[in-house]
């Protein structure tokens, strides 16, 4: 019990403060404009430079890296092969039509990195950054390939894994992740100037990435898909903790990193999906009211999630 309210007072600031984003939204203090511009900063600023500052000087064992990559990749490939699999139930019994299918997809595989990294930072401190931090090198290629080839294959739009490929070279999370393990690797690190510049810098991150998911949520059309949202939204919030629970198990990892593994696992899908979805012919109002529900569910999964985590 005790546990219980430590995990839900430690996450209850990161709540909080994504209310106030929708608050804030709300209120029009910041147009959509604004806001576009504050997400990009977080994207291409931000969080790269918290990532390349963690990385840079983060103290980590390589054989417990491939065990917990191995534990990632698990849970990604289950929920993948899971999903094919059930399409053909899901599509006869249930008429989800191909469009809403890759919606689902999506909203089940994909996570949002924001909250992700925030949370990371915010409850489990330094450590749980670079563990963050090895996850989006992980599985972010991966999910970015498959989510394409699901989209072109299922939707109604063109799709080009070419595109994708490149989008992932110039991925300024991977970009960050690639420059912070090369410092690290080599030993070059940072020096006291530039870590200082940076500790500044990503320490603007957690905040405002935070606001920006809250300022993302719509609950006008939750009802529409009420079925599909919610069935969404269970195998996204409970599915794959469940799936990255087992990879745990697999491959040993335990501990913190099995915890930050979890919390990956238990985030909402990520509010890229949306364009991803409109550009390749997915079903985008399924996927906008996923992704709100999601969040707003996400605050009594994630504490269930992580408090589970303890007694592991």
């Amino acid at each position: 019990k005790n546990t219980m309210l430590l995990v839900i007072s430690a996450l209850l600031p990161v709540f909080m403060v994504i209310v106030l984003g929708y608050l804030l939204r709300r209120r029009g203090v910041l147009d959509a404009a604004a806001w576009h511009g504050l997400e990009n900063l977080c994207y291409y600023v931000l969080f790269p430079v918290l990532l390349v500052k963690t990385l840079a000087v983060a103290d980590v064992n390589t054989a417990d890296i491939a065990r917990y990559s191995g534990a990632l990749l698990f849970a990604i490939f289950a929920m993948t092969g899971l999903l094919l699999a059930g399409y053909p139930v899901l599509h006869r019994y249930f008429r989800i039509s191909r469009a809403a299918f890759t919606s689902i997809f999506q909203g089940a595989t994909r996570w949002h990195g924001f909250i992700a990294l925030s949370i990371a930072g915010l409850v489990i401190g330094e450590e749980g950054v670079v563990y963050m931090a090895v996850t989006m090198a992980v599985i972010i290629p991966p999910l970015n390939i498959i989510n394409v080839m699901v989209l072109a294959h299922f939707g109604e739009g063109e799709g080009n894994l070419a595109d994708v490929l490149t989008k992932l070279v110039r991925n300024p999370f991977i970009i960050a992740c690639a420059l912070g393990a090369f410092l690290n690797i080599t030993g070059l690190g940072l020096t006291t100037l530039l870590y200082n510049i940076a500790d500044i810098i990503g320490g603007g991150a957690l905040g405002i990435g935070l606001l920006t998911v809250g300022a993302g949520i719509h609950l006008g059309g939750i009802r529409d898909h009420r079925g599909r949202v919610v069935f969404g939204t269970l195998l996204r919030l409970v599915g794959m903790p469940l799936l990255m629970y087992l990879g745990c198990l697999i491959f040993g990892v335990v501990g913190l990193p099995r915890m930050v593994a979890l919390l990956a696992a238990a985030v909402p899908t990520g509010s890229a999906t949306f364009v991803l979805a409109r550009q390749m012919g997915g079903d985008a109002p399924l996927m906008a009211n996923l992704i709100t529900l999601q969040v707003l569910a996400a605050t009594v999964t994630l504490p269930l999630v992580l408090w589970i985590s303890y007694f592991l």
